[in-house]
């Protein structure tokens, strides 16, 4: 699993977002409607632990749309959380989505030099994005760590 080394955070140092009044966007594909449910799950329950005020949630139709919509978005919050799940196929299709929207979402990052949650599962198979959705059963939470990455990066930027 690639959750081994992964830092661990806490609520109480989540609990700084808070209270520098930070404001999260969420923006989540709609494939895989389960697995995405639990990403945004997760992301929702970081921002509840850090203080954060119910992050609005932005649902766009796939994982190519994530980059186009936090790039909208990005203007009016100090972090966006990405969340989608590509699950490879037969085709060359993965390929091209997944470069796609990790490309496009570093760009809004460094180019708005607002944080990217990045919370984009890149699987072979429904089961290992199962096992990283925070489901009930999973062994990750990748919607949560996104949710917390972004908020840990704004607030080490808003320090500066």
């Amino acid at each position: 699993m690639s959750g081994h080394g992964a830092p661990i955070v806490g609520a109480n140092e989540l609990a700084v977002a808070g209270k520098t009044g930070l404001r999260a966007v969420i923006v989540a594909a709609s494939w895989h409607t389960e697995i995405m449910n639990g990403l945004v799950d997760g992301a929702l329950r970081a921002a509840a632990d850090a203080g954060i005020a119910t992050p609005e949630v932005i649902r766009v139709p796939g994982t190519f749309e994530l980059p186009v919509a936090a790039a909208r978005l990005a203007h009016a919050y100090d972090t966006v959380i990405a969340l989608g799940v590509v699950i490879r196929g037969g085709t060359p299709h993965f390929d091209f989505v997944c470069q796609g929207a990790t490309m496009g979402l570093t760009d809004v990052s460094v180019r708005t030099g607002v944080p990217v949650g990045f919370g984009v599962l890149t699987c072979d198979n429904e089961e290992q994005a199962i096992a990283r959705a925070g489901l009930e059963g999973s062994v990750e939470d990748k919607g949560y760590e996104a949710m917390s990455a972004g908020l840990q990066t704004a607030v080490a930027l808003a320090r500066r």
